[in-house]
C-alpha cells in the first residue's frame, strides 16, 4: 500500500449504527430517510447489505454506544428527545441478518472490552465468523463515556488503565482463538472420536485484570481470528492500533491532517516491528452526490437544516465528556480541554483550517457528520476529492457516513462507484471470500 501510488484502489465501508439515527444528527427528520423502511426489521438491513455488496464495499461497519449519553445538563433527556444515537439496538444481533443476505460483504462490529469477559467475547466472535463464512471484524473499543459506566454500575477507569486492560483482554482472546491446532478435529465415526484433546489447549490465564481456565468452546473459524479494527486517536490509542490493528479508522478534517496521521502510524508500526503501510488506513468521509453541483449543494443544505442546535450540543457533550451547556456558545473550543475522544476533538479544532472555532460552530459542524470532511458535488467531483485524499493524504479507503438511508448508499453505489471504476481506482469484483482477503487486497 504505497501512499504515493496514483492507481491505488479505494476500500469502502458503510458507517452505520443499529438504530434510528447514526452519525449525522437529525437525519431521521429528513423527508427521504427510511421511506417505506422500518429500521428495526430485518428487511431494512438486508437491503442495506445488498446495496453495499452491489457496490463491492469491504464491509458494513456497525458503530455502537452502550447507553444514552448523560453529560449534557447532567441528563440523557436531550439525547432521548432528539434521537441523538438513541434508540440504538445491540450491534451483533444484526450480523447474521447482514451476512445471510450477502455472499462477500463483511461486517465490522463494535464491541466494548469494558463490561464483558474475554472468554464470552472470543466465543461470540468465533460463532459469528463461522456463521458468516469468515466475514467478521472486531472494532476493539474501551468504553469512553460516563453514561456507559453509570449504566453498568461501575466507576469509570482512567484512560491509561483502560488501554492496559484492553491489551490484556486481546491477549487472552488471541490465546483462546489459537488454542485449537489445525488437525485437532478427527471426526472418526468408527472410533467415536471427534477431536483430539491433546490438540485443544486448556488456556490457564492469570493476568492483572482477568483470569480464565478452560478450552475455547468453538472450533477454529474460517478466519481463525476476526479482523482487528481500531480507531484509537490519542497517543496511547495510536500505539495500540499500530501494535494490534489490521485496519484503522480515523477522522481528519483535511488532507494535511490525514497525511500527518498516515506518517505517524507508519512510524509507530516500525516501533512494533511491523512494516510501513501494513495497516489499512480508512478515513471518514461524508458524501452528498447530485447530478449537478447545485443539486448536491441544495441536498446538503436540506441535511444541515435537520440539525437541532441543542441536539448538536448534547452530542458533542457526550462524545467529548464535557457539559457544553455550561459554556458560552461563542467561546472558542481551542481554549477548552476535553476528557473524551481526543482525535475527534481535533476534527472540530481544525474545522476552519486552524482558525478559531466557537462552541456553536463546532457543535453544528460535528453534528453534520462527526467532523468528517464532506464531498459535495457530482460523481466526478466526489471521485476527484477521494483521489486527492488517497494520493496526498495516505488514505487506503473511506468510511462513508450514513446520512438519509438507504438513499445515501444507493446513490453512492449507482453514481460514484462507476466513476471510480472508470478511473481505475476501484475494484470490479471481490478478490476473495473472507473479509481479511478483501480488505488486504485491492
Amino acid at each position: 500500500m504505497n501512499i504515493t501510488s496514483s492507481k491505488k484502489h479505494a476500500h469502502l465501508l458503510g458507517f452505520i449504527q443499529h438504530g434510528v439515527n447514526s452519525h449525522a444528527i437529525g437525519m431521521w427528520r429528513h423527508a427521504k430517510d427510511k421511506v417505506n423502511w422500518d429500521w428495526s426489521q430485518p428487511a431494512y438491513w438486508q437491503h442495506m447489505a445488498r446495496t453495499m455488496e452491489r457496490g463491492l464495499f469491504d464491509a458494513m461497519f456497525i458503530a455502537d454506544e452502550l447507553a444514552p449519553y448523560n453529560t449534557y445538563q447532567g441528563s440523557s433527556d436531550a439525547i432521548v428527545k432528539y434521537a441523538v444515537q438513541c434508540p440504538t439496538h445491540e450491534p451483533s444481533t444484526i450480523v447474521p441478518i447482514i451476512t445471510g443476505a450477502t455472499e462477500r460483504l463483511g461486517v465490522g462490529v463494535t464491541l466494548s472490552t469494558a463490561f464483558e469477559h474475554p472468554y464470552s467475547m472470543a466465543r461470540r466472535l468465533s460463532s459469528l465468523d463461522h456463521l458468516s463464512g469468515g466475514r467478521i471484524a472486531w472494532n476493539i473499543v474501551s468504553s469512553y463515556s460516563k453514561s456507559e459506566w453509570d449504566a453498568y454500575g461501575q466507576e469509570m477507569t482512567m484512560r491509561t488503565d483502560r488501554y492496559d486492560r484492553m491489551e490484556e483482554y486481546v491477549d487472552l482472546c488471541c490465546q483462546l482463538w489459537d488454542s485449537w491446532e489445525p488437525d485437532a478435529i478427527v471426526a472418526d465415526r468408527s472410533s467415536g472420536i471427534f477431536a483430539d484433546p491433546a490438540k485443544v489447549k486448556v488456556i490457564d490465564f492469570e493476568g492483572k485484570y482477568f483470569k480464565s481456565k478452560g478450552r475455547h468452546f468453538c472450533a477454529p473459524s474460517p478466519q481463525g481470528r476476526p479482523v482487528f479494527w481500531q480507531a484509537g486517536s490519542s497517543d496511547r490509542g495510536r500505539d495500540f492500533a499500530a501494535q494490534y490493528a489490521e485496519a484503522i479508522f480515523a477522522v481528519h478534517p483535511n488532507v494535511e491532517r490525514m497525511r500527518q496521521y498516515s506518517e505517524d502510524i507508519n512510524a509507530r508500526l516500525t516501533k512494533f516491528g511491523r512494516p510501513e503501510n501494513s495497516v489499512v488506513r480508512i478515513y471518514g468521509l461524508q458524501t452528498v452526490v447530485g447530478m449537478s453541483r447545485s443539486e448536491a449543494e441544495e441536498k446538503y443544505e436540506r441535511m444541515k437544516a435537520c440539525i437541532h442546535p441543542e441536539a448538536a450540543l448534547a452530542w458533542i457533550s457526550g462524545h467529548f465528556g464535557l457539559d457544553f451547556s455550561q459554556y458560552n456558545p461563542d467561546e472558542y473550543v481551542q481554549n477548552i480541554e476535553v476528557p473524551g475522544i481526543q482525535g475527534l476533538f481535533e476534527s472540530v479544532i481544525y474545522a476552519k483550517g486552524g482558525a478559531p472555532v466557537t462552541i456553536r460552530e463546532a457543535a453544528l459542524h460535528y453534528a453534520q457528520g462527526m467532523g468528517m470532511p464532506v464531498a459535495v458535488g457530482t460523481p466526478e467531483d466526489i471521485a476527484d476529492q477521494m483521489e486527492h485524499y488517497m494520493d496526498e493524504g495516505g488514505a487506503d479507503g473511506f468510511m462513508l457516513i450514513a446520512t438519509n438511508t438507504p438513499g445515501c448508499f444507493e446513490e453512492f453505489v449507482d453514481l460514484v462507484v462507476p466513476e471510480l471504476q472508470r478511473r481505475g481506482r476501484y475494484r470490479t469484483s471481490y478478490p476473495g471470500t473472507t473479509l481479511r482477503e478483501n480488505l488486504l487486497n485491492d
